[in-house]
C-alpha cells in the first residue's frame, strides 16, 4: 500500500471542509439580507408612520392636528412663527382706523332747544304770593299767574288735613247740554235730568285742609253719583273726566266739565284749590269751552 492511499483522507478531508467553509462563505453571504444602518432605518420608518396614521384622521378631529404636525419637526417650527408676525398686524390696522370713528360720533350728545331753555329759565319770581319762571311766565306745573286777590294754588302733598270741621255749598248741573240736546249723543241723552240738576245747591261739611276735590269725591260717594277722574301729574291734580256717565266730548268736541268757586274759575286744577268756610262750588257741563257759562276757556273771565 502506497503512502497516497493510506493517507489520501487525511489529506482529502481538510481540503473539503476548507472548501465546503470557503463555498459557505461566499454563497452565504449573497444569500443573507443586507443590513442597513440604524440612522437609515430610523428616516425610512419615520416618513413611513408619520405622515399615514395623522393625515386620515385630520379633516375629522382637529384637535389631532397639531400632534402629527409635532412629530414633523422642520413644519412645526416654521408654521407656527409665522402665523402670529402674519395675523398681528392686521387687528391691530382695524382698531385704529375704527376706533376714532366710534369715539367721535357717540361722544357727541344732541340737546334739545327746549331743553336748553329749561335749564337756561329756572330763576323765579313771586308774582302774587306764586312763584313764576321767568322764561315760561308759568309756575312749574304749567299755570298762569293767579288775578290780585284770588287764592293761589296749593300743592296736595304739602297739606295736612286737618280735624276741624268747615262748611261749604256744593253743586253740580248739566243744563248747558238742554240748549244743546241735538249735539249730545244719542245713548246719553236719557242721562240728562229734565230740570239740568245732577245735584242741586247742598251744604256739605269739609274738613281743614281739603280741596274741591276731596268734596266732590265724598260727596258724589254719598249721594251715589257716579263720577270718574284721571290723575294729572304735570298739573299736579286730578281732572274730572265725567260726573252722572256724562263724560267730556259728549255734547260736541268742546264740551266737559268745569268747576268754579265763589264765581270765579280758577286756572288750576280742582286738587290744589284750598277751600275755605262758606265758599260756594258749582261744577258745570260746558258746550262751548267754558263761554256758555262764563268762564271764557278756562280764563277765569266773567
Amino acid at each position: 500500500m502506497t503512502f497516497w492511499q493510506k493517507n489520501k483522507w487525511k489529506i482529502i478531508a481538510p481540503v473539503l471542509i476548507v472548501l465546503v467553509l470557503a463555498a459557505a462563505f461566499v454563497f452565504g453571504d449573497r444569500n443573507m439580507p443586507k443590513q442597513k444602518d440604524p440612522a437609515e432605518q430610523t428616516t425610512v420608518a419615520a416618513p413611513a408612520e408619520a405622515p399615514e396614521q395623522p393625515t386620515a384622521d385630520a379633516p375629522v378631529q382637529t384637535p389631532e392636528q397639531p400632534a402629527a404636525t409635532a412629530d414633523v419637526p422642520d413644519d412645526a417650527e416654521t408654521e407656527p412663527t409665522e402665523a402670529p408676525t402674519e395675523s398681528a398686524p392686521e387687528p391691530s390696522d382695524e382698531p385704529q382706523t375704527d376706533e376714532p370713528a366710534q369715539t367721535d360720533t357717540e361722544q357727541p350728545e344732541y340737546v334739545s332747544p327746549e331743553e336748553i331753555q329749561a335749564n337756561a329759565t329756572g330763576e323765579y319770581e313771586e308774582v302774587n304770593g306764586m312763584l313764576i319762571d321767568t322764561g315760561t311766565h308759568k309756575d312749574k306745573y304749567q299755570t298762569d299767574p293767579v288775578p290780585e286777590g284770588k287764592p293761589i294754588p296749593v300743592e296736595p302733598e304739602d297739606v295736612e288735613i286737618g280735624n276741624t270741621e268747615y262748611t261749604c255749598t256744593l253743586s253740580i248741573s248739566c243744563a248747558t247740554i238742554l240748549d244743546n240736546m241735538d249735539l249730545c249723543k244719542e245713548e246719553k241723552r236719557e242721562l240728562v235730568p229734565e230740570d239740568g240738576w245732577i245735584l242741586k245747591p247742598m251744604t256739605v261739611t269739609f274738613y281743614e285742609g281739603e280741596s274741591v276735590f276731596n268734596v266732590l269725591q265724598r260727596t258724589c260717594k254719598q249721594q251715589k253719583i257716579h263720577m270718574e277722574f284721571s290723575n294729572t301729574p304735570i298739573y299736579n291734580s286730578a281732572y274730572i273726566e265725567g260726573i252722572n256717565n256724562l263724560y267730556e266730548f259728549d255734547v260736541g268736541n268742546l264740551s266737559g266739565w268745569m268747576y268754579r268757586v265763589n264765581d270765579w274759575f280758577p286756572n288750576y286744577g280742582c286738587s290744589r284749590y284750598l277751600l275755605q268756610d262758606g265758599d260756594v262750588i258749582e261744577w258745570v257741563y260746558t258746550c262751548d269751552l267754558g263761554y256758555d257759562v262764563g268762564g271764557g276757556y278756562a280764563t277765569g273771565s266773567e
